[in-house]
């Protein structure tokens, strides 16, 4: 039987604000990309949902990116590699601490937002994301986009490297993800993400802007938590891989 891993970025809130339905999205997916307070989170949410996420066996990732609050993460930014590999170990034993106080561990790290988009092409910059994931703990798998540099020097590394894809993207000829600045960067229609989802799962394709089918082989599948009616579209994303004969579970 196929099986898919269901991830969405989770704890992406900061003091009172609160973007993402991290409680009930816990009852859907299987891994969860906890902010670790560089883009979005703090100390008290990333502890709230790492017990939320080990009372439902949710794996815990931390979702590290560059110190970016002000622009959630999605501004691009110049870091040396020294310095942002000293950040993504200092974000992934942040997350760490309040990981084993509930009783689990950090399971994998993906970057977030304009780092995630960084690492698919810039050898220095995925280089400083592998260096920090090594200091922080040598055996942590890292997701990513398939074909990226990150995922080719992760498996280099000997960190497990784990292909991503996304329903709610929208995907170029090359296999990239359109810029969230361009027009249909995000999928919105809810049966398209549904349907998308399936294709992806079982046939490791899906429809680019243009037209083409593109091969997309992932194990793990994105769905963002802080799109509007995510947890809905979520439950009708697992509905549908379970009715098509995909088991939806972990990948670690």
């Amino acid at each position: 039987m196929t099986s898919i891993d269901l991830n969405a970025d989770l704890g992406e809130g900061f003091g009172r604000w609160q973007l993402t339905d991290d409680e009930r999205l816990l009852s859907v997916v299987t891994s969860a990309n906890v902010a670790c307070g560089f883009h979005a989170g703090d100390a008290a949410t990333m502890r709230r949902v790492c017990e939320q996420a080990a009372e439902r066996g949710v794996r815990i990732g931390a979702q590290v990116s560059y110190r970016d609050l002000a622009g959630f993460g999605r501004r691009a930014m110049d870091v040396p590699p020294a310095e942002l590999m000293a950040e993504v170990a200092y974000q992934i034993g942040a997350l760490e601490v309040f990981a084993r106080a509930a009783g689990t561990r950090v399971s994998y790290v993906k970057p977030h937002g304009a780092l995630y988009n960084r690492v698919v092409h810039d050898e220095e910059q995925a280089g400083a994301v592998v260096d920090g994931v090594l200091l922080a703990d040598a055996t942590l798998p890292v997701l990513g986009l398939p074909g990226s540099r990150l995922l080719d020097l992760a498996a280099k590394a000997g960190l497990p490297p784990v292909a991503e894809a996304f329903a709610d993207r929208a995907y170029t000829e090359q296999g990239t993800l359109v810029p969230r600045g361009q027009d249909g960067a995000v999928v919105t229609d809810p049966g398209a993400v549904v349907e998308r989802s399936v294709g992806l799962a079982r046939a490791g394709v899906v429809t680019s802007r243009s037209g083409s089918r593109v091969e997309v082989r992932a194990r793990s599948l994105c769905l963002h938590g802080d799109t509007p009616g995510a947890v809905e579209l979520a439950r009708r994303v697992r509905a549908r891989l379970e009715e098509s004969g995909v088991r939806v579970e972990a990948f670690v």
